[in-house]
């Protein structure tokens, strides 16, 4: 791991995006609630932020963080036919909360995935980015999305 000891601790905050893309019966299903496993919205938004919370046990090198929050927010848009997911993670710390935010976004969007995957398989999943981070050495703020 890299020494972070030097550093000053600061308030961090990350935030990333992804999405998931549907077939149109899938989106009905949602919109209808009739998914057999139940409201994939709800568990995606709870996978994600626990899998926030263990990011450090995930991935190599990654340090443990005391996280200060973790939101998921988990929308349709039926236009699209997609499931976006949207997460943002912050900490008190040394070091930078992009990798919790990331994992709790992927994790929430292959939550959502299994949660449909018994009338949906060829869902797509895309398009995850960090899309802000501050509080840090750098701030970084992604360009718009194509």
């Amino acid at each position: 791991m890299v020494d972070i000891s030097g550093k000053p601790v600061t308030t961090r905050v990350a935030r990333a995006t992804g999405c998931i893309t549907l077939s149109p019966a899938t989106v009905t299903a949602i919109q209808e609630g009739t998914v057999p496993k139940g409201n994939p919205f709800e568990a995606a938004r709870l996978a994600g932020i626990s899998a926030a919370k263990k990011t450090s046990e995930l991935i190599p090198l990654c340090h443990p963080l005391r996280l200060n929050a973790v939101e998921v927010e988990v929308s349709l848009s039926a236009g699209d036919s997609a499931v976006e997911v949207s997460t943002k993670a912050s900490a008190d710390d040394r070091t930078g909360v992009e990798m919790e935010a990331l994992t709790a976004c992927t994790v929430a969007l292959l939550t959502v995935y299994d949660m449909l995957k018994a009338i949906d398989q060829a869902m797509v999943i895309g398009s995850v980015r960090l899309v802000e981070k501050t509080g840090g050495k750098s701030d970084f703020t992604a360009p718009p999305a194509p």
